[in-house]
């Protein structure tokens, strides 16, 4: 296979040529991916425009590692206020299924985010295209940031959503548990985990996170191909073994759901603070799916931002200061105290079983108190004890991620793979609020 083939007949055309940009029309997303390959690898994009603005700096959206292009159908008509949209999958990512390269054989898995990033301005060469915007949101955040990082002159400027710099402890095990579940086949509860995980089960009352969607977006994760499970795992292992996210230099938009608990609102407001040329928003009532929960509100900040307008006035954004930033609230959920704070971690596969205190607790986690020499031995069971709780129903058990261990405490997260088990913790959780109140 020759090093490049451009499958489409407008190679080497200036975004000026037009007919790069297919116009867009209610049939555009039925239409098949068209493809680059680069060295045997693929790219499928879909570049569509509106006669209007067809004119304007193009946007390419990379999207986080679940998006398919028809994820995007109900976003992009607000987007093209601001110009012409290129969608872009690159190997292994969004609905791109290319897990080894067609050339050598190798796993996608070697090709680290840096890589992507380059093999995108490769691309963007390729095409004619001298200056785009760029959106990238999760896992694509990364791909954006190495990409302004390693070719600032392509950027004219950038929206990432859902950034973090360095990744947490917490955020590093949990991926790693989902990663356990998948490869013990645990289909179900993995594909709850990963809902649960990138979606604020805490605050779906603001959020109105519809059951249909979250409905849908399990079936996706729970039928997983084989395919699609050797893509998660690549996707999460290069995640995994991400130390820095470089700071782009253009224009930046920083922006998270209000109620992000996978990328936390203060991780993305420190990648924030540390852009020259930025701006931060939250969007209200979301987490990090905002793009699902306030559709509107999020394409109309993104475009505002893209026709270099002011986004302080918007309805549904919380927009702050860098001075804002500074003093931002770390921690999201609040940790209560219990009625009934003793308890047992038992363990899941034999009869293995502690006393413990709880001391406090939140939807995402708890720490528990042990006698003299006990929480180093429960601490030697990371990933295999449950917590039991008592509540008006009876007892249920949900099981715990030992996170810290110190003195004769240990901090676990709470780890998410059943939706009814998440719906009866926050029932508990609001019991133990109301008991406290009615004390206070």
């Amino acid at each position: 296979m020759n090093s490049i083939i451009q499958m489409d007949s407008e190679v080497g055309q200036s975004s000026a040529h037009f007919g790069f940009f297919d116009l867009y029309d209610k049939h555009s997303f039925k239409q098949p991916a068209r493809t680059t390959w680069i060295d045997g690898w693929k790219i499928e994009y879909m570049a569509i425009a509106r006669p209007d603005t067809l004119h304007m700096t193009p946007m390419v959206i990379i999207g986080g590692a679940f998006q398919n292009f028809n994820s995007y159908k109900y976003c992009v008509e607000q987007l093209f206020d601001a110009g012409p949209i290129i969608l872009i999958d690159l190997p292994s990512m969004g609905a791109n299924q290319q897990i080894s390269n067609v050339d050598t054989g190798i796993s996608a898995g070697t090709l680290e985010l840096e890589d992507l990033a380059a093999m995108l301005g490769r691309w963007l060469d390729i095409v004619g295209l001298s200056q785009v915007a760029v959106l990238g949101m999760s896992l694509g955040s990364v791909v954006a940031s190495c990409l302004a990082h390693q070719r600032p002159e392509l950027i004219d400027r950038m929206i990432l959503m859902g950034v973090m710099q360095k990744t947490r402890k917490s955020w590093r095990m949990l991926l790693e548990e989902s990663l356990h579940l998948m490869k013990e086949q645990r289909m179900d509860e993995f594909g709850q985990a990963v809902i649960l995980y990138l979606v604020n089960h805490a605050k779906l009352e603001a959020t109105r996170m519809s059951p249909t969607a979250k409905r849908l977006f399990f079936r996706q994760m729970a039928e997983f191909t084989a395919t699609e499970q050797e893509r998660y795992d690549i996707n999460c292992n290069r995640l995994l073994r991400l130390t820095h996210v470089p700071i782009p230099q253009c224009k930046v938009l920083v922006a998270c759901g209000q109620y992000d608990s996978f990328t936390l609102p203060h991780e993305n407001a420190n990648f924030a603070l540390q852009c020259p040329d930025m701006e931060f928003a939250m969007i209200a009532n979301a987490d990090h799916v905002p793009q699902l929960q306030r559709r509107k509100e999020t394409m109309r900040l993104f475009a505002t931002f893209l026709r270099d307008e002011p986004i302080q006035s918007l309805e549904g954004i919380i927009p702050m200061t860098r001075a804002q930033l500074l003093t931002m609230e770390r921690r999201g959920e609040e940790r209560i105290a219990v009625q009934q704070p003793f308890s047992q971690l038992t363990h899941r596969h034999s009869d293995l079983s502690f006393a413990t205190e709880i001391v406090d607790l939140n939807f995402f986690g708890v720490l528990l108190r042990f006698e003299d020499g006990q929480a180093e031995r429960a601490a030697q069971y990371e990933r295999d004890l449950a917590l039991t709780l008592q509540d008006e129903e009876g007892s249920f058990q949900i099981e715990c991620l030992i996170f810290e261990v110190q003195d004769q405490q240990i901090r676990a997260l709470l780890k998410h793979g059943s939706f009814e088990i998440a719906e009866r913790l926050m029932r508990y959780i609001q019991r133990q609020k109301g008991c406290l109140a009615a004390i206070a």
